[in-house]
């Protein structure tokens, strides 16, 4: 069995930093990521600066990454405008978000959840490369509370067979046995989890036990959201990709090269990342 891993680090993990990169140094991250053999790399998401001024120049980051055959870069994208700067960079694989609730889509988008809904469709009639719908918030928001799995799976079944769908754990409060039973439910692509309550990984495991092939992770275990408080930590990459290799699960990674990325990253912003495996070393 393979995994396709995808490594939103300098997208998702970058966004809740509070030092904003230059794009050069973003680049640099993505193609050192594409060298340990990531199949998948988030790069960028085209939002307004002043929105999330971490993710700003992302078109200067596209520039300057040196492609890499056998590596889809994707962009993350809210709405139209973000869609026209998507299209001008040329990136590989969109990726158009929106959440499970109107409050979340309310600040992270100003929209309500219909429009976001709406938006994404429109985006999607219009795209010309491979796309993934990531729903954000789908076991919990930070604004509602549980989330309703049936209105999850509604918003699936309007995607079913237009995109890939990758279900989010945005605030990190989903249980193995809620991932595994929404992933059954829904027929979903694919999992993007969180690891700030400590489920993260065994949340990833049984996505991939309930059929899920992709799944998202960032590098060092950087990450959070900037509109859901205290929603830190992606799961890391190198530690999931570990976890994966040791169940018997090809992911295609050099995890000696992406422990050296988490070495680099911890020197680039000056202070340990949230990751483990990068500093007790593969083994054997």
């Amino acid at each position: 069995m393979r995994i396709t891993l995808c490594d939103v680090g300098p997208r998702d993990g970058l966004q809740n930093e509070a030092e904003t990169l230059p794009p050069a140094v973003r680049a640099e991250l993505v193609g050192r990521l594409a060298s340990a053999g990531l199949p998948r790399i988030e790069a960028v998401s085209f939002v307004r600066d002043e929105r999330v001024p971490q993710m700003a120049g992302a078109e200067e980051v596209v520039a300057a990454v040196e492609r890499r055959e056998g590596v889809e870069l994707s962009g993350l994208v809210l709405n139209e405008r973000g869609w026209e700067r998507f299209r001008a960079c040329g990136l590989d694989r969109l990726n158009v978000g929106f959440a499970a609730t109107e409050s979340f889509n309310r600040a992270n988008a100003n929209a309500s959840l219909e429009e976001a809904v709406e938006r994404a469709e429109a985006i999607l009639a219009l795209a010309d490369v491979p796309a993934t719908v990531t729903i954000s918030v789908c076991f919990g928001c930070p604004f509602e509370g549980p989330v309703d799995a049936g209105v999850v799976a509604e918003l699936v079944a309007r995607f079913a067979g237009s995109a890939e769908i990758v279900l989010a754990d945005t605030i990190g409060v989903a249980t193995p046995s809620r991932v595994r039973t929404l992933v059954e439910r829904t027929g979903a692509d694919g999992f993007h989890g969180h690891n700030t309550r400590n489920t993260g990984y065994a949340n990833a495991l049984a996505a991939v036990e309930a059929g899920a092939t992709v799944l998202d992770a960032s590098v060092g275990g950087l990450g959070g959201c900037p509109y859901a408080p205290r929603a830190t930590g992606n799961v890391a990459t190198e530690d999931l990709a570990y976890l994966l290799e040791g169940e018997g699960i090809e992911t295609g990674v050099d995890l000696d090269a992406l422990v050296g990325v988490s070495e680099w990253l911890e020197g680039v912003l000056g202070r340990r990342l949230e990751g483990y495996l990068y500093r007790a070393g593969p083994w054997p």
